[in-house]
């Protein structure tokens, strides 16, 4: 069984093999590898290398950063710095913040796994629209509780539950090993995709990104390296992948603008942890008027635009394609973040960390007894939030030498996938007491006190702090600094 305190695992300064794989997927230059130092002690035991998958995310993240920098300056890629442990408080920062000593509620009472009648359900009803269809999808009143949910799943098969909870628009998913996820259509499909893809947008479908000169960046000032600083990020994305990685590039120097519809409930105590160095507003795209007037404005300025919705979920609203979003902006990256891949039976559908976990097999693996487990943080999320950092920064290096728009892809199934059959375990090393404090730091926020865990990202002049801490969600105004 996979150990579930905290502890922590002896590195090295070796090259991590996790890092070469994401750095090669990320097409950067093999020969920077060496740029790379790895220390500290980690602390994310589990069956699967977990570790290795967050040392990894951030050193190609932390490497891709360093990169842009000395494009951008005409200087030398910086020595990175990946620290186990500072990597280890970063993947549990979610549940690490604090304000004014009070801890986050991480699931709600029908997030939870379900004993149904031929194998196990995970549900997934934090926010309470989730909530209400998963009610509605068992055909069970809006004020049932835990027992009457748990009576109705039990009475039910699980591929039941799943397609019918779907159905209504919730979350629920059956508990598979990875054998059947294998089988299954969706994981044959995950398994067949590469951990991610960038790419030109491509022009025969944008003619005005064709002969776009390099792109041109301007000047870095100051004591210390932000390789995006002057760039604008729209930030469309919900917990918890998407906004980690636009929190690492409004660490990097980005004016990174949240922006949610009013309609859509959020935590504020999230946004605690991931709202780091931006700002948050609220537009209803729908509102062909004002707010989608404001929208527009924004994005013909913007330089990143970071969609972390389920695909599909902006269709209704015309423009919104990569192909279109680079005719309006022929620089633009378009990052594209989802949790089941975009393609296959469930490439529309909406999902969470927790659910792609059971669904790829990685509960049954870290479980025991017949009991189901899960990693020791949202890895999945974090690692890919990292990866999806690092691809955005890696397009905009490459547009230093041709100006096209570039399309990032990631998906939750495919870093889980990387975790489960491409990652090596490594040596175990000696298992020791685990401490956050070091990597952790207070300050003063619109909600109080916050404690936070600070950014792993790291390399030679580069920053170590969030300019301004998190905000309230969604009272910023809805413009660029």
């Amino acid at each position: 069984m996979a150990q579930t305190s905290l502890g922590a695992t002896s590195s090295s300064g070796m090259p991590s093999s996790g890092t070469a794989q994401a750095w090669a997927a990320l097409g950067g230059d093999p020969t920077l590898l060496g740029r790379v130092r790895y220390e500290g002690t980690g602390g994310l035991p589990a069956e699967l290398p977990v570790m290795e998958l967050a040392r990894s995310s951030v050193a190609v993240c932390a490497l891709a950063a360093a990169e842009l920098a000395a494009r951008r300056t005409g200087g030398q890629v910086p020595s990175v710095r990946v620290d186990d442990s500072a990597v280890t408080a970063a993947f549990l920062s979610d549940r690490l913040v604090r304000v004014d000593g009070e801890a986050p509620t991480t699931f709600a009472p029908l997030s939870r796994f379900w004993r149904a009648a031929d194998g196990w359900v995970r549900t997934h009803a934090n926010y309470p629209h989730h909530r209400a269809r998963l009610l509605a999808g068992l055909g069970l009143p809006g004020d049932a509780g835990v027992e009457a949910v748990a009576a109705e799943i039990g009475g039910r098969r699980v591929a039941e539950v799943e397609e019918t909870v779907y159905a209504a628009g919730g979350l629920a998913v059956a508990a598979r090993t990875p054998q059947e996820w294998a089988a299954h259509e969706q994981g044959a499909l995950a398994a067949a995709h590469p951990l991610l893809t960038i790419a030109p947008v491509d022009a025969s479908s944008v003619r005005e990104a064709a002969g776009q000169p390099p792109r041109g960046f301007p000047d870095l000032t100051g004591d210390t390296l932000l390789p995006a600083a002057g760039l604008r990020v729209l930030d469309l994305t919900r917990v918890l992948a998407g906004p980690v990685a636009t929190r690492t590039l409004a660490l990097l120097g980005a004016d990174v603008l949240r922006i949610d519809a009013p309609q859509l409930p959020e935590s504020q105590e999230a946004h605690n942890d991931t709202g780091m160095g931006k700002r948050s507003t609220r537009l209803d795209l729908a509102d062909r008027g004002g707010d989608r007037r404001t929208f527009e404005e924004l994005l013909e300025s913007a330089d990143v635009v970071v969609l972390g919705y389920r695909p599909g979920a902006l269709d209704q609203f015309s423009g919104m394609g990569p192909a279109e979003l680079a005719v309006r902006n022929p620089r633009l990256v378009i990052a594209q973040l989802s949790a089941w891949g975009g393609y296959g039976p469930w490439g529309g559908r909406r999902g969470f960390d927790s659910l792609v976990q059971v669904a790829t097999g990685i509960a049954a693996i870290e479980g025991d007894a017949g009991q189901l487990g899960a990693l020791p943080a949202q890895a999945l999320d974090h690692g890919t939030g990292y990866l999806l950092a690092a691809g955005i920064l890696r397009s905009l290096t490459e547009q230093a030498d041709d100006g096209r728009a570039r399309l990032v892809r990631l998906a939750l199934t495919q870093t889980a996938a990387w975790l489960v059959n491409g990652l090596g375990k490594g040596p175990a090393g000696e298992t020791v007491p685990y401490d956050p404090e070091p990597w952790l730091t207070r300050t003063d926020s619109p909600m109080g006190r916050l404690r936070h865990a600070l950014p792993p990202v790291s390399f030679a002049g580069g920053p170590v702090n969030w300019a301004r801490p998190s905000g309230r969600w969604g009272t910023d105004a809805p413009e660029w600094r």
